[in-house]
């Protein structure tokens, strides 16, 4: 127990860094977005490159990636739901911040410390099927919806979708692995050195962009916005733990990545939607909060770290 608390600190800590160093002006609003382009297209591909290296992979077990997708996709029709009635750009918020699990930047870090690299891989099947809305899925539907692109939304969806630098290497390693080739040494050293600090910057991004500030006029949209997305995560995981039929440690893993803070992009989609960023960025911040709180909670229930 004490182990999985020290360990939780220090990401939590990592995280305050992050705020404090905004606070006291080392860091300015904008750096996020720089640290998050360096995290999600060099050390997160990086470190999905070495959890894959090495690795035997059972593929009966990219039935993760169509769960992944699967969850997204339920998650999506409880916002167009949460959402009828309302107008079209209160629909395409719905889309674009119902879904997605910030698996790269938040959760894979996060597993990788206490399960290791087996866990990585794990949480990467997953991500592999999540990334298709996160990365863009949601955004290219929304703004079909809000008339943004006048252009095929086809073409639209997957011309964004395979400029995800992290789903491309998820492909990739996965097209390696069943192929039986590997990377050449190197190349997996180099890896492993530049994807070891994809922890830390995630983390100090995380809270650098961390934000809490709304008006009371918006507080039930938020409230309603986390209740709907954690309940059906919270039932999703009773599901999937008592019904998938999986290994035990993998009912566990998805349990605990299902309460995974909401995509980080999301808050930035929002904007270029023309919706209302500013709760979709309170809405982020306060995920990572419950996200931290209930997957530390998790592991220590199941006693799954190692």
């Amino acid at each position: 127990m004490g182990t999985v608390l020290i360990k939780a600190g220090i990401f939590l800590c990592m995280i305050l860094l992050g705020i404090l160093l905004r606070r006291v002006g080392f860091f300015q609003k904008d750096d996020f977005s720089l640290i998050a382009k360096i995290v999600i297209n060099i050390t997160l591909p990086c470190a999905v490159i070495t959890n894959f290296a090495g690795m035997e992979l059972d593929f009966s077990l990219l039935i993760l990636s169509a769960f992944g997708l699967g969850c997204n996709l339920l998650l999506m029709g409880a916002g167009v739901l949460a959402a009828r009635g309302k107008s079209k750009l209160d629909r395409a918020y719905n889309i674009v911040n119902y879904t997605g699990f910030n698996i790269g930047c938040f959760s894979m870090p996060y597993i990788q410390s206490f399960l290791g690299a087996s866990g990585a891989v794990a949480a990467c099947l997953f991500d592999a099927g999540n990334a298709v809305v996160c990365t863009g899925g949601s955004y290219a539907l929304a703004s079909v919806m809000v008339g943004k692109r006048n252009r095929s939304p086809v073409a639209a969806f997957f011309k964004k979708l395979f400029r995800s630098i992290p789903l491309d290497t998820y492909l990739l390693m996965l097209l390696f692995a069943a192929l039986g080739s590997k990377l050449p040494t190197p190349v997996v050293d180099f890896a492993g050195i530049v994807g070891g600090g994809n922890a830390f910057l995630a983390m100090l991004m995380i809270g650098i962009g961390f934000e809490i500030h709304l008006e009371r006029s918006r507080l039930h949209s938020l409230l309603l916005h986390l209740i709907i997305r954690f309940s059906i995560c919270g039932l999703l995981a009773v599901l999937c733990y008592f019904a998938l039929p999986l290994p035990l440690e993998i009912r566990e893993l998805l349990c605990i990545l299902l309460f995974s803070p909401i995509a980080s992009a999301s808050p930035a989609f929002t904007g270029m939607l023309g919706g209302d960023a500013e709760l979709a960025s309170t809405a982020n911040s306060i995920s990572i909060v419950i996200g931290i709180t209930v997957m530390t909670a998790l592991i220590l229930l199941m006693g799954i770290a190692g």
